[in-house]
């Protein structure tokens, strides 16, 4: 299979930004972390992974938990240093991806395994009571993040994301999936981020308690992924599901592909 089939880990990276930043109010603490909670088991094992990733001959990986050296240098050389300096949390990092990635499709997220850092600054409202809503200038938060996931190379992301995928298959048996394969949950969870809602219009907040929440309950009950992208606003969800949808067209292209 052509390593051109596998998703960016850089894409990747930029896709879960907001996963970690919550709808706090002001000086409000975070809301205690939620494990990741894998899917019961299959009453029998796969037979294999529905979207394979090829084995790439290449010098020997380091152990999974002396990797962060080697993926933060190798992104320095894609994305530039100051770049990945400002954007990543540089621990546990393919762990982090993976438990992430794996957390997209469900109501919660675990903030402190984020791979990213926060966006800046806190949440923009604007209005009061049932006037209430994310202010239109609150997107800007999000500007690095999606820059970095619109214009990063694939060639040599891809590159890497193939040589690695060894220790992020590893993190994800570690995670509690002996029979699963993290590219096939990887496709999951961007098939669930392409079916988030794009509401027109204010996104309108409630604050029944310390968070704020979103007005409509519809949203409120999407995925933590889906949800990330909604804050972001229409046009960074409209530049992120363009991407998303470009890289799924590449990986949904295995024999197996349903």
């Amino acid at each position: 299979m052509s390593s051109t089939r596998f998703v960016i880990i850089a894409a990747v990276i930029a896709l879960v930004v907001a996963a970690g930043v919550y709808l706090l109010r002001p000086g409000a603490p975070p809301p205690p972390p939620a494990a990741s909670e894998p899917s019961p088991a299959p009453p029998t094992a796969p037979k294999g992974p529905q979207y394979p990733v090829a084995p790439q001959a290449s010098a020997p990986l380091p152990p999974l938990a002396a990797s962060d050296p080697t993926l933060i240098e190798a992104l320095g050389r894609l994305l530039g240093a100051d770049a990945v300096s400002a954007l990543i949390v540089p621990q546990d990092l393919i762990r982090n991806i993976v438990a992430t990635v794996d957390n997209l499709p469900r109501d919660h997220f675990a903030r402190r395994l984020s791979p990213l850092r926060s966006a800046s600054g806190l949440l923009k409202v604007t209005g009061a009571d049932d006037k209430l809503a994310i202010a239109p200038g609150n997107s800007g938060r999000y500007g690095a993040f999606v820059a970095a996931f619109t214009h990063a190379d694939p060639a040599g992301v891809v590159a890497l994301y193939t040589r690695l995928y060894p220790l992020f298959q590893q993190a994800y048996i570690e995670l509690g999936y002996p029979n699963g394969y993290f590219n096939d949950r990887l496709i999951e969870a961007v098939d669930n981020l392409l079916e988030a809602p794009e509401p027109k219009g204010p996104l309108k907040l409630v604050a029944p308690h310390v968070l704020y929440e979103f007005a409509d309950p519809d949203l409120e009950a999407a995925s933590a992924g889906q949800k990330t992208l909604v804050r972001m606003g229409a046009e960074n969800e409209a530049k992120v599901k363009a991407r998303l949808r470009e890289y799924r067209a590449l990986l949904a292209t295995s024999p197996t592909a349903r």
